[in-house]
């Protein structure tokens, strides 16, 4: 996909700006954030062109020049960086993404956005009276982040700053389609007892524990602070491949999807969530996978595993 974004407002016409010294400036913060959603596209494999308008000075003027923009490239979804305001307040008020056409993306980026953002959401609402919306001539999407007067939104924004970026880029991009058949060599990896990762080690596409839950132990084992070894291997079918990303983007990996694994040697099937990207290509094998699903498939490493993915329901 070709993605056109920019940042809300401009130089000279510069949105909401919040109270001092903890208040969010709306047009800063929404060219803050290009550069890293953009970068987080560009490793998904995606085309991506950005704006920010640093000549207009009026708002009608701004709006045009906006657009104008967006339409004088060739591209497949047009997003636009903003930030809301009210009325000055110590609690949160949250996030919220706007459309005319794109009701579904707009609710999974407003969800993105929450989850990763700890911030309300406040869903997605179809607009007809916006300019950006109306004059763009490809489907788009404006996104408010957050409240740049809510003392809580601007915390929780700072705080995960990140997040938020990685997760708006992994929502807009693509849902695959396309099936990988795979066979070869397999191990295991994940969990407590796994001395070939660090303590602190972590996944390539699951930030947190709330993310997928149930792929991990309740609680962090003792001198660990890294996700891999809170995977419970002994007790959860997991699988880690090296995914293609411009294929199956993050966001698609962490989602309710699973691989069908069969093993040639003893004729046993089981399905597995994606969990991590691996294992190295110089170790000559194709997955590594949980404990608990070496057991089900009766296999030890170096055993040989057929993949499918995605799977069917199990």
């Amino acid at each position: 996909m070709r993605f056109v974004i920019s940042a809300g407002h401009g130089a000279h016409v510069p949105g909401a700006i919040g109270p001092e010294p903890w208040g969010l400036h709306e047009h800063q913060e929404a060219v803050r954030m290009l550069p890293e959603i953009a970068a987080e596209l560009r490793l998904l494999g995606h085309g991506v062109v950005t704006f920010i308008d640093e000549i207009s000075t009026t708002q009608d003027e701004n709006l045009q020049t906006i657009v104008d923009f967006h339409n004088s490239q060739t591209r497949n979804l047009d997003v636009s960086l903003h930030f809301n305001a009210y009325v000055p307040t110590a609690g949160g008020r949250g996030t919220e993404v706007l459309y005319l056409t794109q009701q579904s993306l707009a609710e999974r980026i407003a969800s993105a956005i929450s989850e990763s953002g700890g911030l309300i959401n406040r869903g997605a609402h179809k607009r007809s009276d916006l300019y950006f919306l109306n004059g763009t001539t490809e489907p788009a999407v404006l996104l408010e982040i957050a409240f740049t007067d809510a003392l809580a939104d601007c915390t929780a924004y700072q705080t995960n700053f990140g997040n938020i970026c990685r997760a708006i880029a992994d929502v807009a991009a693509p849902v695959a389609t396309q099936t990988l058949r795979a066979k070869g060599k397999c191990s295991w990896f994940g969990g407590p007892t796994d001395m070939g990762v660090s303590p602190s080690e972590g996944l390539a596409f699951i930030y947190a524990y709330e993310e997928k839950p149930q792929l991990f132990l309740p609680q962090q084992p003792p001198g660990t602070t890294g996700l891999a070894r809170r995977l419970n291997s002994e007790a959860v079918n997991y699988i880690a491949m090296r995914w293609d990303y411009n294929i199956y983007p993050k966001e698609f990996l962490r989602g309710d999807v699973v691989a069908k694994i069969r093993a040639p040697k003893t004729g046993r099937t089981t399905w597995a969530s994606p969990a991590d990207w691996g294992p190295h290509v110089d170790t000559s094998r194709i997955a590594d996978l949980s404990l608990a699903c070496m057991s089900e498939l009766g296999i030890e490493t170096d055993d040989e595993v057929e993949v499918l993915f995605p799977a069917g329901p199990h």
